[in-house]
């Protein structure tokens, strides 16, 4: 016959394993939830503005290809006008990306100061100045990208 104490103790182990299983699984539910939370929540009006911007470099690009400097001026206006962020997002933007907010403020000057100077050479009609200009436009936009991208994705929507 089985030793009770024998009984108790398996009986104890399996008890001692269950809780320890499921205090592990708590945390990894919580962040399940926190990145479903996340990944369901309302979009920020970055992301907006961002979706706006990248159809104006398209449109900016079919105008050069097809040299209609009156579209390419005009959307290189609203590219340097580009609308911000409300108040709060803003906040919590540069709270997020804390030390490197001087950065991300200093990427969106470079693509205010290049789309600015893409539509006074679109009105003048110089050509390689727009395409060189388009380019810095470019590498700017795609500067910033690399640098905060992936970081906003995962941060404020939970996924990368």
């Amino acid at each position: 016959m089985p030793d009770s104490s024998h009984h108790h103790l398996k009986a104890w182990w399996a008890i001692a394993i269950a809780g320890a299983l499921l205090a592990c699984a708590y945390p990894l539910a919580r962040a399940a939830d926190a990145n479903k939370e996340k990944a369901s929540a309302k979009p920020l009006a970055l992301r907006k503005i961002m979706q706006v911007l990248d159809k104006d470099m398209q449109t900016v690009s079919d105008g050069i290809a097809r040299a209609d400097w009156s579209v390419v001026a005009r959307i290189a206006a609203r590219i340097t006008n580009h609308p911000q962020p409300p108040m709060g997002e803003r906040m919590r933007i540069l709270a997020f990306i804390g030390g490197d907010a001087g950065k991300f403020k200093e990427y969106d000057k470079q693509t205010k100061q290049a789309a600015h100077a893409l539509e006074k050479f679109a009105i003048q009609g110089d050509k390689r100045a727009v395409i060189s200009t388009f380019s810095t436009l470019q590498e700017t936009c795609l500067a910033c990208h690399q640098q905060f991208r992936a970081s906003f994705q995962e941060h404020f929507y939970g996924r990368r």
